[in-house]
C-alpha cells in the first residue's frame, strides 16, 4: 500500500461515490489522518459505496453550490463525469454539459479557493482514432462525443494553468476494473457484466465478434499512482497513461471469468456498438519513469472481483444481470 507521509492533507473527491472515486476515497482513509471532502449528484454513483468517514454532500458538478466545499482544500481530484460511451452518443448535449461545463466550474472553484493541485480524468478514448500501439500521451485523435467532451476539458485545463497558479495533473485511465466497477450503466463494462451474468447462470453479451482489444489496470494499482500525484512535484503540469501496457480481446476475458469460475456457459452476441475504439494499449513508459508500475496481474484483479461480486450477490445488493 502506498502512503502519503506524516502530513495530513484535505482532499476533495468528485464523484466520490462512483468506482474509481468510493476506491480512492476508501484509501485515503485507510492511510489515516486525512480529511476527505466528497461531492457526487448520485446519479450513477451510489451512496452505499461512499465509505464511512468521508464528508458528503450531494451535489451536482455544474452547480455554483459546489465552491464553499473547496475553501482549505489542498489536493482536487476530478472524477465525476458522465462515460458510459454509449449514453454519451446518444445524447452530446448533456455530455458536453456535464463533462465540459462541469468540469470547467470545478476548475474555476479551484481556481477562486487557491486549491494547490487538481488531479483530473482525462480518458484513453481520446486515442480512439490512433493506429500507433502502444500509445503515447502525445498521440490524440478523439472520435467519440465522450472523447470531444474529454478533449475539451485537456483544453479548458491547459487554458486555467497558463491564466492561473492551478497545478493539474492529467490522468489518462484506460480500462480500470476491480470491486464496485459500474455494472447499472446502460452497457456495463466487460468484466463485471460477464461476471454477474456467469455467477446468476445466464450467458454473457458480447457486442460484436468479441476481437477488440483492451488494456485492463486494476484499481489498486491506479490508487498506487493519484497517491503519488498528491505529493511528487514531478507529476505537475503533465499527462500520464494509467494502463498496464497489455491489451487482452474481449473474448480473452470472458474466457478467463469462465475458467475461473469453471463454467461453460457460451456468450451471446450482439451486434456492435458505435464510437468505441477496436484497440487500446497504454504507452506507461512516462509513469514508469516515476517509480510506477501495474503490480495486480488480470488473473489475480479477476479473482479479486468474482469474490468481490459474490459477496454482493450473497448480502442481495446486486439483483440485477
Amino acid at each position: 500500500m502506498g502512503h502519503i507521509g506524516s502530513i495530513s492533507v484535505k482532499v476533495l473527491i468528485t464523484g466520490i461515490a462512483g468506482f474509481i472515486g468510493s476506491n480512492l476515497a476508501e484509501r485515503l482513509l485507510d492511510v489515516g489522518g486525512h480529511e476527505v471532502i466528497g461531492i457526487d449528484n448520485l446519479s450513477y454513483g451510489v451512496r452505499q459505496q461512499i465509505p464511512e468517514g468521508v464528508d458528503f454532500h450531494e451535489l451536482d458538478i455544474r452547480s455554483k453550490e459546489i465552491y464553499r466545499l473547496f475553501d482549505g482544500i489542498d489536493v482536487v481530484f476530478h472524477l465525476a463525469a458522465k462515460n458510459c460511451i454509449s449514453d454519451c452518443q446518444a445524447d452530446p448535449v448533456e455530455t458536453a454539459d456535464i463533462n465540459v461545463t462541469g468540469t470547467v466550474n470545478v476548475f474555476e472553484a479551484a481556481r477562486r479557493a487557491g486549491v494547490k493541485k487538481v488531479i483530473y480524468a482525462e480518458s484513453s478514448a481520446l486515442y480512439e482514432g490512433t493506429k500507433t500501439f502502444p500509445t503515447p500521451e502525445t498521440e490524440i485523435k478523439p472520435e467519440s462525443f465522450y472523447a470531444a467532451s474529454k478533449a475539451a476539458s485537456m483544453w479548458f485545463a491547459q487554458a486555467y494553468q497558463r491564466f492561473s497558479d492551478l497545478q493539474f495533473t492529467a490522468l489518462r485511465y484506460f480500462c480500470v476494473y476491480g470491486p464496485r466497477q459500474d455494472y447499472r450503466r446502460t452497457i456495463p463494462p466487460v468484466m463485471s457484466s460477464f461476471i454477474i451474468r456467469l455467477l446468476k447462470g445466464q450467458p454473457p453479451i458480447i457486442y460484436g465478434n468479441g476481437k477488440k482489444r483492451r488494456d485492463f489496470v486494476y484499481v489498486d494499482d491506479v490508487n498506487d499512482f493519484h497517491i503519488l500525484c498528491m505529493t511528487d512535484e514531478r507529476t505537475g503540469g503533465k499527462v500520464f497513461n494509467l494502463g498496464s501496457g497489455r491489451n487482452y480481446s474481449v473474448n480473452e476475458v470472458y474466457q478467463m471469468v469462465a475458467d475461473l469460475l469453471d463454467t461453460h456457459i457460451e456468450p451471446v452476441h450482439e451486434p456492435d456498438l458505435l464510437g468505441e475504439a477496436q484497440e487500446t494499449l497504454a504507452d506507461i513508459k512516462a509513469v514508469r519513469q516515476l517509480s510506477w508500475q501495474p503490480r495486480t496481474d488480470i488473473m489475480q484483479g479477476l479473482r479479486k472481483m468474482i469474490d468481490y461480486i459474490q459477496a454482493e450477490i450473497t448480502k442481495g445488493n446486486i439483483k440485477q444481470p
